[in-house]
């Protein structure tokens, strides 16, 4: 039999306003990691929960600034150097002419860069969840909302944290297992 340890608390709340207010008093109680699941996007659960602002940007840039130097160095050496031959008295390379293969390939590796970035950023591809574990979750695709404590949290006691999100209005709260 595989063993079982805490993954965390997860708490089920019946509007996304309890939601939110129970997440700011996590955060004011310290705990810094939470996650919350909810059937559609809910304002402000991003700053109530302490969410940073993603890289994800920032690596679309770098693919699409590569993209970019890649293109032109392409285009010159190809025009200019390899393989020199002058068409139409154009010059051996010119930024007009190669306007489109600099603009694709800055396309192509910006949007490289965005799936990459996404799939490992968020740990992707995970086939199984420990919130799946937790019977009360398929709810989460129709009305409820839930609010999750992981046990790597620093401030984590499974009964004293329990109690704590019932007091800040859950309907209930229970402890996740995750096979280890």
């Amino acid at each position: 039999m595989a063993d079982q340890t805490i993954y965390g608390a997860v708490a089920r709340f019946s509007s996304p306003e309890a939601l939110l207010e129970a997440a700011h008093g996590m955060r004011e109680k310290g705990y810094t990691k939470l996650d919350a699941n909810t059937p559609f996007p809910v304002h402000g659960i991003d700053e109530a929960l302490g969410i940073k602002h993603s890289p994800l940007g920032y690596l679309v840039f770098l693919g699409g600034l590569t993209g970019f130097v890649l293109a032109i160095l392409l285009q010159w050496w190809t025009g200019a150097k390899d393989y020199p031959l002058v068409v139409g008295g154009k010059p051996l390379f010119a930024f007009e002419f190669s306007m489109p293969i600099i603009f694709e390939l800055t396309v192509l590796l910006a949007a490289f860069a965005a799936v990459g970035g996404m799939f490992a950023l968020n740990g992707l591809p995970r086939f199984h969840h420990p919130l799946f574990n937790y019977e009360g979750f398929k709810d989460v695709s129709n009305d409820k909302f839930f609010l999750t404590v992981e046990a790597k949290d620093s401030r984590f006691d499974g009964e004293e944290t329990t109690g704590l999100l019932r007091s800040l209005g859950a309907e209930e709260a229970v402890l996740v297992e995750e096979e280890a």
